[in-house]
C-alpha cells in the first residue's frame, strides 16, 4: 500500500527557515497531487498548498503565499516544503496528502486519498 512520511519539522525562531520533505513509497506511477495540511492545537485543519505534478503548477492559502513554496524533488516521489519567514501561527502538525486519481487537481486536499502522519513544526522566541 502507499505510505507517505514527512520529515524535517522542528523547532525554529520567528522569520527563520524551515524546509519539510515528503516521501511516497509502494506508489502507483503516473502523475499525482500533494498537499500539504497543517492543523494547530485547537484550531481545524488548514490547507497550506499542493501541487500537481502533470504541470508542476502549485497554489497556495494566502496566509503563506510568498513565504512557503512547493517544490518536486529530483526523485518523482519526494516534494518539499519550504517555509521561509515563518510566523508562531505557522505552528502546528504538518501533514502532506497524495492522490493518483486522474483528476485530483480538481478535489482539495483534504480529500487526498493518501495521507502521512504528520510532523511538528513549532515557531517561538
Amino acid at each position: 500500500q502507499v505510505r507517505l512520511a514527512e520529515s524535517g519539522g522542528g523547532s525554529v525562531q520567528p522569520g527563520g527557515s524551515l524546509t519539510l520533505s515528503c516521501t511516497a513509497s509502494d506508489h502507483p506511477s503516473g502523475d499525482y497531487c500533494m498537499a500539504w495540511i497543517r492543523q494547530a492545537p485547537g484550531k481545524e485543519r488548514e490547507g497550506v498548498g499542493a501541487i500537481y505534478t502533470g504541470n508542476g503548477r502549485a497554489v497556495y492559502h494566502d496566509s503563506v503565499k510568498g513565504r512557503f513554496n512547493i517544490t518536486q524533488g529530483s526523485a518523482a516521489n519526494v516534494m518539499y516544503l519550504h517555509m521561509n519567514d515563518l510566523k508562531p501561527e505557522d505552528s502546528g502538525t504538518y501533514y502532506c496528502a497524495a492522490d493518483w486519481r486522474p483528476n485530483c487537481y480538481s478535489r482539495g486536499g483534504s480529500e487526498f486519498t493518501y495521507w502521512g502522519q504528520g510532523t511538528q513544526v513549532t515557531v517561538s522566541s
